[in-house]
């Protein structure tokens, strides 16, 4: 499901160049052929839509994945490194933005500053941080006792040295498992704000804007909105087994370098 996801979006383009194409005298039908999920009632394709719709989907839920991985490492790293004020700062922002609804806050931003793609997806790795933050923070602790750090201070070694080149190699795999997490949870993010018409601008392509516009249709042509629904619930469900899996194995390792 992951791959089949992947492909869609990085080749969206060429699988399906013109998945937006009107054509208001067949209107809504059910699967057929040449419309093996029907059409919905602008007459378009809806497996061509799925198909272009997982660019937006899985590429902005990978941009919030990624920047808050990196957000994350920036804020935790030292935070658990260093300790003290920095530790205390860190983990102050972090209780804070954990104490606020995520969702709720997106929704609200996003409606007074407009909505957009980009507002989302930059909204919701700012959310997405505090998580990662308290993971890196959490696995630096543990790493921060352990022999080869000490080596590492009694060498006399630049402490960002010693945080970047020994101690973050460390902790790496278990930020890129969580990353796999997060993916998972800005992906049904990202899908609920365009479902609430604050992510993809009206008419494109995209999961969660299609569930919208063909919620009404079950009783014309359900896959017009069963199709982007489930496709949102089992790349999620995918993704994020995907994850679990790599969090128990990298954590494993983690414990025993």
């Amino acid at each position: 499901m992951v791959a089949l996801a992947s492909v869609a979006a990085l080749c969206a383009s060429l699988l399906v160049p013109d998945a937006t194409h009107q054509d208001l005298l067949v209107g809504i039908t059910g699967p057929g052929p040449g419309h093996p999920l029907g059409t919905d009632d602008l007459g378009r394709d809806v497996l061509q839509l799925l198909i272009a719709g997982a660019r937006t989907a899985v590429c902005g839920a990978f941009l919030v994945a990624t920047g808050s991985m990196l957000l994350g490492n920036l804020i935790g790293l030292p935070a658990g490194y260093l300790g003290g004020w920095v530790d205390i700062v860190a983990m102050r922002w972090a209780d804070l933005m954990f104490s606020l609804p995520s969702l709720l806050v997106a929704i609200v931003v996003s409606g007074v500053l407009g909505g957009g793609y980009a507002l989302s997806v930059a909204i919701l790795v700012v959310l997405f941080a505090p998580g990662d933050t308290r993971v890196i923070r959490g696995a630096v602790l543990e790493q921060r006792t352990r022999p080869y750090v000490e080596a590492s201070r009694l060498k006399n070694l630049p402490t960002w040295r010693i945080m970047t080149h020994h101690v973050w190699p460390n902790v790496a795999p278990v930020a890129v498992a969580n990353a796999f997490l997060n993916f998972a949870y800005a992906l049904v993010a990202l899908a609920s704000l365009s479902f609430l018409g604050l992510g993809v601008e009206p008419g494109s392509p995209d999961w969660g804007r299609t569930l919208s516009d063909n919620r009404t249709q079950l009783f014309t042509n359900p896959w017009a909105a069963l199709a982007p629904g489930l496709a949102i619930i089992l790349t999620a469900a995918a993704v994020n087994i995907l994850g679990d899996w790599l969090y128990e194995r990298f954590d494993a390792r983690g414990t025993t370098r």
